[in-house]
């Protein structure tokens, strides 16, 4: 009776152990991996504008993973409007174009199939855009832009 018990508890610690170290090995993830469904595992970035650094969200779409596969990236985005900085891209992003109503201060967006927005403040707008993610905290966002152009870099968080 006593060797079943200590055969029983053994197997009970083996299994156990291996449970674990097999969770610990799987909630490494590569910061650039897509599932098996095509979704993006991780959707953070940086944005560095000057000496201040955002976090992003990406979106869950084509154009934001097309966005992502570009980074690192560090470009000059002009001015426009007073809300909006822009950069035309070397290449075109996939799109799925949609009227916002109303553009929300740190969103990132697509201008067609080429050119990358980033928003500085909040407005109503009768252009449609494709989505490509949001500043998750825009405290002191659109002073660190500024009312010129300016150099922001992007990259994987």
């Amino acid at each position: 009776m006593k060797h079943s018990f200590l055969v029983s508890a053994l197997l009970m610690l083996m299994i156990g152990g291996r449970t674990s170290s097999c969770d610990k090995k799987d909630n490494t993830i590569n910061p650039n991996t897509i599932d098996k469904n095509n979704h993006m595992v991780t959707n953070k970035i940086k944005v560095q504008v000057g000496s201040k650094t955002f976090i992003a969200t990406l979106s869950d779409n084509s154009s934001a993973k097309a966005f992502m596969n570009m980074l690192p990236m560090t470009i000059n985005l002009a001015e426009l409007n007073g809300n909006e900085k822009y950069f035309d891209l070397s290449k075109s992003l996939p799109t799925n174009s949609a009227n916002p109503g109303t553009i929300q201060n740190g969103d990132l967006m697509l201008y067609g199939s080429r050119t990358l927005v980033l928003f500085y403040k909040s407005f109503s707008t009768s252009y449609s855009y494709t989505r490509i993610g949001r500043i998750d905290h825009i405290l002191g966002f659109a002073e660190a832009l500024g009312a010129r152009e300016v150099g922001v870099a992007f990259e994987l968080n």
